[in-house]
């Protein structure tokens, strides 16, 4: 792959990952608890499933690089209060919810939703299948840290219903893992894997990441290489993101030990080559997946969808979020709990919910938020069949993109065929470059106000 350094200093800019559109720093307190109670209300009979999120903050240690809301601690105590809450919120949102309504998804994210003990794994999940009717054929998924993993861990979890794990890795080498302050054999590794197979998980995703301190070609060389020799379900290779404004902590890694930009083009061709020639599918935004998943199968009849759990195959779902700085959404509506984890306790213990802030999207925001979805998943997007989907002349709603889009194709990250923009092989590791266009929020004049991103590459 021909990826010139001119292309990534000319695009190595901050954008959004556009896990929603608008992003979430347009959310608002103007839009908080009776506003989304009201929504719940209205959309029961909306005849969406559910996708069901559950926030576990809590973190053994801290890692340099996480930009997650996450709290380090080995109080577990802090645990036990937390549940008692969650467990009130889930109790509090089920009472609304009819029962004709289907959880079609469940995930658990974090943090580290294995810092739970595994009597509390079962229980939580308990809870969780009493207040709602979970279908049979459920993706049921959960976020690892290998460190601290235990067996019992993984089968409370199997026995529970999980079937899907994601396990976070990032780098094996050791310099690497030292200087995030993330240390875990490759033995580990190799260990914990070898339990979730043997407790018949057959969907594993390993997390890795590109962009931290130390790394270079030569070292995550190695580390491909032992991970592709695990054969993991999926990857998800995600491009470090140095916020320290917004994450304090990361001011403790040393900018000036970070990949220029030089090694980070030709770590990113390693990935993409590498993972390639292993038969593993780029997605898109960060995600491989072998051929036979249901994902590239899902790009692959335009079915795939993008949410705050990144790729989804479940796009006509409700998702109802809980735990703290958890973010709902339905068809035309986001809320985020609050995002402190005193602040959302004290909203549960005062008797409601903790919703903090939200967002009723305008159709304008629809139509850009289709346009957006339909470049990062299908990555094409027809116009005719797109402006007979919305009532709209494509390039008359969108003029103000096209320039841009021009220049995109200039570069060789889009193809524009007669009707069709279609990105390119090269254009996928561009993704959130080629997305930009669409979005009328950065094209705001008020800088003072606008928010600040993380870079895209």
């Amino acid at each position: 792959m021909d990826l010139p350094t001119s292309l990534l200093e000319k695009y190595s800019k901050a954008g959004p990952r556009y896990t929603s559109y608008p992003t979430a720093p347009y959310f608002t307190e103007a839009f908080g608890e009776k506003e989304w109670l009201n929504e719940l209300n209205t959309t029961q009979a909306s005849g969406r499933d559910l996708s069901l999120y559950v926030h576990i903050p809590f973190c053994d240690t801290l890692c340099y690089y996480c930009g997650c809301n996450m709290v380090a601690t080995h109080d577990y105590s802090k645990a036990d209060a937390y549940l008692v809450y969650l467990f009130q919120e889930i109790d509090r949102v089920a009472a609304l919810t009819s029962p004709t309504r289907v959880a079609r998804q469940i995930h658990w994210g974090g943090g580290t939703p294995t810092f739970l003990k595994p009597v509390d794994i079962r229980r939580l999940f308990q809870h969780l299948a009493s207040r709602f009717i979970i279908a049979p054929d459920a993706e049921i998924s959960c976020e690892l840290d290998p460190r601290e993993l235990s067996q019992e861990h993984i089968a409370a979890l199997a026995e529970s219903g999980f079937n899907r794990v994601s396990m976070g890795v990032q780098d094996l080498e050791e310099k690497v893992q030292k200087a995030v302050n993330r240390v875990q054999p490759e033995a580990l590794i190799r260990q914990v894997y070898a339990w979730l197979r043997e407790a018949g998980f057959n969907s594993i995703n390993i997390d890795l990441m590109v962009g931290l301190p130390h790394q270079t070609v030569e070292g995550f060389t190695t580390t491909l290489d032992k991970i592709v020799g695990l054969a993991p379900d999926r990857l998800a290779v995600f491009n470090y993101a140095h916020v320290p404004w917004m994450k304090k902590h990361q001011k403790l890694i040393i900018e000036s030990d970070l990949p220029d930009l030089t090694n980070k083009l030709a770590l990113q061709k390693l990935l993409m080559e590498r993972l390639a020639a292993e038969g593993y599918v780029y997605v898109g935004m960060d995600h491989f997946a072998k051929r036979s998943d249901e994902i590239v199968q899902a790009q692959q009849s335009k079915t795939l969808y993008r949410n705050f759990q990144g790729y989804t195959t479940h796009k006509d779902c409700d998702i109802y979020a809980f735990g703290v700085s958890a973010i709902s959404q339905t068809g035309e509506v986001y809320v985020q709990n609050a995002k402190n984890l005193a602040e959302y306790q004290r909203r549960i213990e005062a008797g409601g919910l903790a919703t903090e802030r939200g967002l009723r999207i305008s159709r304008d925001d629809m139509i850009r938020r289709e346009a957006i979805s339909r470049i990062m998943c299908d990555l094409e997007l027809d116009k005719a069949a797109f402006g007979a989907q919305w009532g709209i002349v494509f390039d008359d709603f969108f003029a103000d993109a096209l320039p841009e889009l021009d220049d995109l194709a200039a570069d060789g990250l889009l193809a524009l065929e007669p009707g069709l923009i279609r990105v390119t092989d090269t254009g996928r590791i561009f993704l959130r470059n080629i997305a930009m266009p669409f979005d009328a929020y950065l094209r705001q004049q008020n800088t003072d106000n606008q928010p600040r991103y993380s870079k895209t590459l």
